[in-house]
């Protein structure tokens, strides 16, 4: 069974609405025969507290996790030959990371804890779940990126801040949730995918420019997609066994 995660309701419901789901409305604790759906809370605490609740209370075999959302993608060095990020693309996380866990040194960025201090910095998701995921997005000819995720705790509301998390990072966008997940999964051992679709441009804050409900319902769309084929292929290799 796959896990589908999302921070709030309204991301949630994307895909709910895509899987014509909505009389399941009890957010907490969606469920269908070969998928369940959690909304998490926002943010590392939340995401954290919810999941590992979740994940200690069912008496389901989850498969894997797909977390999923909005996220907002970072102006890349004009010196770099990567495909810069633009509204409404899907992003796909090759690895998760803590990118304000440490001492704030103001101008001069952060100044990060030692792993030893906060037992994982960095999450890598190369994973087989990874891989049959971006084979649906290949297969239906679905447009992506991959890279890394920078998870925050606020989000980031300048510029200036964003391009040093960039630049110190290779980071592709920015989330509040996907490391807490991937450090639950790691303590669970189970595999997690993680996919965003860009709502906005990590600037100086104008929601006069987020393309909010467009970036949710592509998402969901898609994390749809996802959720029946890798269930397809699951069953298939059921009945082979």
């Amino acid at each position: 069974m796959i896990l589908v995660t999302a921070a709030t309701e309204f991301e949630m419901n994307a895909f709910l609405e895509a899987m014509d789901a909505l009389d399941l409305s009890q957010t907490k604790g969606l469920s269908s025969n070969s998928w369940r759906a959690l909304v998490t809370g926002v943010g590392p605490v939340l995401t954290t507290l919810n999941l590992t609740r979740f994940l200690c209370e069912t008496t389901e075999t989850i498969d894997g996790i797909i977390n999923f959302g909005v996220a907002g993608a970072y102006f890349l060095p004009q010196n770099t030959s990567a495909r810069q990020p633009q509204l409404l693309d899907v992003c796909v996380a090759e690895r998760d990371l803590f990118g304000d866990l440490g001492i704030c040194m103001g101008d001069a960025g952060i100044e990060y804890f030692r792993e030893d201090l906060v037992e994982h910095l960095v999450f890598e998701l190369g994973n087989p779940l990874f891989s049959s995921s971006t084979a649906v997005l290949e297969n239906n000819g679905i447009a992506y990126l991959s890279g890394t995720f920078i998870t925050v705790h606020s989000v980031t509301g300048k510029k200036a801040r964003g391009d040093w998390l960039q630049k110190r990072w290779d980071g592709l966008c920015e989330n509040m949730e996907g490391a807490a997940a991937a450090q639950v999964c790691k303590t669970f051992g189970v595999e997690l995918f993680q996919l965003r679709c860009v709502s906005n441009m990590v600037e100086d804050r104008n929601p006069l420019n987020w393309r909010l409900q467009e970036a949710c319902e592509k998402a969901g769309m898609i994390v749809k997609m996802i959720v029946e084929e890798t269930q397809r292929e699951m069953k298939c290799k059921k009945m082979a066994t």
